[in-house]
């Protein structure tokens, strides 16, 4: 439960994507340190936010373990990360209408901040956009974000209508900030997108067992 003070979020963890470079199959459940991608992510987002969902295609029972809905992409062909968001923020606003923020988050990144919804609803609020996403170093991570639910018809429209697949163009037209963190000791915005990353969040691991 949230007791931060910013608005309450809902916090979806992103696994609907194919993991060709990881050799398919769901990535999330891949392992390191003796706990899977996907446990990780929901041990770093839950005490930031209002409930999490898992947003997934294929048959929902694999994730069963997790307890955690899993909510199916809206828009048919593997439109990307924007379709998760989607799901997401429509899945908020008819399941969780108390709740006006969606935080999303990649599920193969195991090193995500603690921090991560506090400081994004700051640098919005800081900047006046209704979109924020993170960064670390030089790279922006546009997956790592805060979108309002009140934009989902909109952000349905640019999919369906528009076309519009890549999230820095449909965020670009609503206006967005970013929250910064350094690279340092480690890339908290890691992501093992093949086998050989595993291997580093593993080294990573062993020389910070916090992490």
């Amino acid at each position: 439960m949230n007791d931060l003070a910013h608005p309450p979020a809902l916090g979806v963890l992103l696994a609907g994507g194919l993991a060709r470079r990881m050799g398919g199959g769901d990535k999330p459940m891949r392992a390191i340190g003796g706990r899977t991608l996907l446990d990780r992510a929901i041990g770093r987002l839950a005490p930031q936010c209002d409930g999490l969902i898992l947003n997934a295609n294929g048959d929902p029972a694999r994730f069963a373990a997790t307890g955690l809905p899993v909510v199916a992409d809206t828009v048919e062909g593997f439109a990307g990360p924007l379709a998760g968001i989607l799901a997401a923020l429509e899945w908020a606003r008819e399941s969780r209408p108390d709740i006006d923020w969606v935080v999303s988050i990649p599920t193969d990144s195991p090193f995500l901040p603690t921090d991560l919804v506090a400081r994004l609803h700051a640098a919005r609020l800081a900047a006046g956009t209704p979109l924020a996403c993170a960064r670390s170093g030089d790279q922006t991570h546009p997956v790592v974000g805060l979108w309002p639910v009140a934009l989902a018809a909109e952000l349905r429209h640019a999919l369906v209508v528009e076309d519009i697949r890549k999230i820095d163009r449909w965020t670009a037209l609503h206006g967005i900030t970013e929250a910064v963190w350094p690279l340092e000791p480690f890339d908290p915005f890691f992501n093992a997108n093949r086998p050989e990353d595993l291997a580093e969040a593993e080294a990573i691991l062993a020389r910070y067992p916090g992490a």
